[in-house]
């Protein structure tokens, strides 16, 4: 069976109640988690933009070549240099979620939801979050400004990709 988290920079949540998103306010109030393939996207401090891409067969050999070219891992993730350093001083807490409580939202991301108010499993603090993307043979880049980046892959063939918390990043110079 699947196991689902949701990620948090608090260490001590007891209860997850339903909530209206920030970015998702035509949906009802839901509890959201991430699938097990995909908690690496959650490796970050809450408010960091970052980009995730993936090598997919259906990319033209182009992009392929651009965006991929000079390594042999097939996922690698963007993130603004200022950053850096908070990355490597943050503390993220996964918590372990029921999964029978959450239903698939997006199949590509990993995400589900839950309209019920959930209690934890279990919490475990996560540190060194850069040491842990690497490990999965994850490509992890920093870059002064995420923008000519997500312009790049926003007009590519790339289709599985993640834009996370870009409303954070950099203004575009």
């Amino acid at each position: 069976m699947k196991q689902l988290f949701h990620f948090s920079e608090e260490s001590a949540i007891k209860v997850f109640v339903p909530r209206v998103k920030e970015n998702r306010r035509d949906m009802p109030p839901v509890v959201w988690a991430i699938d097990d393939r995909h908690e690496f996207t959650f490796y970050f401090p809450r408010e960091c933009p970052r980009i995730v891409y993936t090598r997919t067969n259906d990319m033209t050999e182009e992009d392929n070549s651009k965006f991929f070219g000079l390594t042999n891992s097939d996922i690698i993730i963007t993130v603004e240099t200022d950053w850096y350093e908070r990355m490597m001083n943050t503390t993220t807490y996964r918590y372990r979620m029921p999964a029978d409580s959450f239903q698939l939202f997006d199949r590509t991301a990993g995400y589900y939801i839950s309209t019920q108010t959930i209690v934890p499993e279990e919490v475990e603090p996560l540190n060194n979050l850069v040491d842990r993307l690497i490990s999965l043979n994850i490509e992890v880049r920093f870059t002064p400004n995420l923008y000519p980046l997500r312009n790049a892959i926003l007009s590519s063939s790339i289709t599985d990709f993640g834009i996370h918390k870009f409303a954070n990043a950099m203004s575009e110079t």
